[in-house]
């Protein structure tokens, strides 16, 4: 059975939003030496392309009913933890997840790096009381449907550090899978605020399927697609929660409980 643990945040100050902190739990040490691939290097901003193979888009993954025959239906990604089974993705993409496997580096039907199981979801009260956009952001563990691919899936591909907090105008990769498509895609450009607790980003051709896709800032998670009208209702504008104190608090969560 799937355990869910449900965030009710504590009353505090919202960090400046401005300050780039590198959120790496005190006693996770080893966060020091994650390599951190250079997700923006070269691209032209507001392009969107196919995302090649490389250290990057192989830590990002498709989200899948059941396994590879029941269709990707949105995006996730693996990020750092001492447990080394940590996702992140959109709150919306996990409403069944004791039938949802991780597929990461999925390209043309195959699963270079095996299926992932869903172990335990952490999302916020706030998305499970009342679906507020602001809290369209989960985190979860996995383990293996095949031992053989390894115990740990940041042992295979590695996992993006986590950072929040971000300035407004901070250029932000997304890299998701189109329910259209089956390799990801991959768009960079410069965010706006949409609001006080939504970030916007204007790239084409992110589609159905491509909620969940992580928001990278230099290498880091800084937001997954989703939040305001479930991460937009046209595939040229995409949105994000801004990542804060609540989301903050799942990841430590997650990390905790891997």
């Amino acid at each position: 059975m799937i355990h869910r643990t449900l965030h009710r945040p504590a009353r505090r100050t919202r960090a400046r939003r401005a300050s780039r902190v590198l959120l790496a739990l005190a006693a996770m040490a080893a966060l020091i030496s994650v390599d951190v691939p250079d997700a923006v290097a070269g691209a032209p901003l507001g392009v969107t392309a196919r995302a090649l193979p490389d250290a990057t888009a192989d830590r990002v993954g498709a989200l899948f009913a059941g396994g590879l025959d029941g269709g990707h239906f949105c995006t996730a990604a693996v990020v750092h933890s001492a447990g080394r089974d940590v996702i992140a993705t959109a709150a919306h993409c996990l409403e069944d997840p004791d039938s949802t496997v991780f597929a990461p580096g999925y390209r043309d039907g195959g699963a270079p790096y095996g299926l992932w199981r869903i172990t335990g979801v952490h999302v916020a009260a706030g998305w499970t009381d009342g679906a507020d956009p602001d809290a369209d952001i989960a985190f979860a563990t996995v383990a293996p449907l095949d031992e053989g691919r390894g115990r740990y899936v940041e042992d295979v591909v590695g996992g993006f550090p986590v950072a929040a907090d971000q300035p407004d105008d901070a250029v932000v990769t997304v890299i998701g899978y189109p329910r259209t498509l089956e390799t990801p895609l991959r768009c960079a450009n410069t965010t706006t605020l949409f609001s006080g607790s939504q970030r916007r980003i204007d790239c084409p051709d992110l589609s159905g399927g491509t909620s969940g896709s992580p928001w990278l800032v230099d290498g880091a998670l800084a937001g997954v697609l989703g939040g305001y009208e479930g991460g937009g209702t046209v595939p040229e504008v995409s949105y994000s929660a801004v990542m804060g104190d609540r989301a903050v608090e799942l990841y430590r969560e997650a990390a905790d409980a891997g």
